[in-house]
């Protein structure tokens, strides 16, 4: 089906920054190589040169000599050279896989070799494990018990210890609790990058409730569709970004 009729037939919503309908293509190029034999005139293929992706991802591959041969073009903006290298690494290994053992399900197939399966499981599973057990409210009072004066937040000048934070924290859970906010109820957190952020955030999971981040560089109409999505319970933000809201 030529493309232009799908794209006139869906009309998807335009993007200058990918192309409408799909961003990954793949190419099987089957056709017979074209044996060009003028009279008297010496013929060439040429490579064209591109400096540009035409989608997010294409790889095309075709039949040469018995041997599948390709190329796989990517958008230096979202991937960069070790990125595409893992992703024909991974197809690589999938197809061994399938000549192996033809007859295998797909969904048994894994896209890691042993080498990078290890890393994945052993080397850095280990070095980063996260304690089952703890929430964030309970290891940020963990740390605020062990070093209250050290430094937590900083910013353009302005310090706040764990045991200032830890406190100020405590104070906004407590008045987030006395209006409603518990499990299962959501606060909308509207606030520039500040340290007053950052209190507003570990309050609301404090009260033991969750945070809908809205940035206030946002268009109204954008912040006003997530406030009506989200139904918050109360929301939190400056005095100068109260009146857009």
């Amino acid at each position: 089906l030529p493309f232009e009729h799908v794209v006139e037939a869906v009309n998807p919503t335009r993007n200058l920054a990918h192309t409408p309908l799909f961003q990954v293509m793949f190419a099987w190029q089957n056709n017979e190589d074209l044996d060009l034999d003028l009279p008297g005139v010496e013929v060439t293929a040429l490579r064209s040169p591109w400096t540009s992706a035409k989608f997010d991802l294409t790889l095309s591959l075709a039949e040469h000599d018995g041997r599948i041969t390709g190329s796989l073009e990517y958008a230096t903006a979202l991937f960069d050279t070790a990125t595409a290298q893992r992703h024909i690494r991974h197809l690589h290994h999938v197809l061994t896989q399938l000549v192996a053992h033809p007859d295998q399900p797909i969904d048994r197939l894994s896209l890691l070799d042993p080498v990078e399966r290890r890393d994945l499981l052993a080397t850095w599973g280990e070095a980063s494990a996260y304690p089952v057990e703890g929430t964030i409210p309970a290891l940020f009072a963990q740390r605020a018990a062990t070093a209250p004066d050290a430094v937590a937040v900083t910013l353009e000048g302005t310090s706040l210890t764990y045991r200032d934070l830890d406190a100020r924290a405590n104070r906004l859970a407590h008045h987030l609790r006395a209006h409603g906010v518990g499990p299962d109820t959501l606060v909308a957190v509207c606030l520039r990058r500040s340290p007053e952020l950052i209190v507003a955030l570990l309050a609301v999971l404090k009260a033991g409730g969750a945070y809908l981040p809205l940035d206030p560089a946002h268009p109204t109409e954008r912040l006003g569709e997530l406030l009506a999505d989200g139904a918050p319970i109360a929301v939190l933000t400056h005095h100068a970004t109260r009146t857009t809201l």
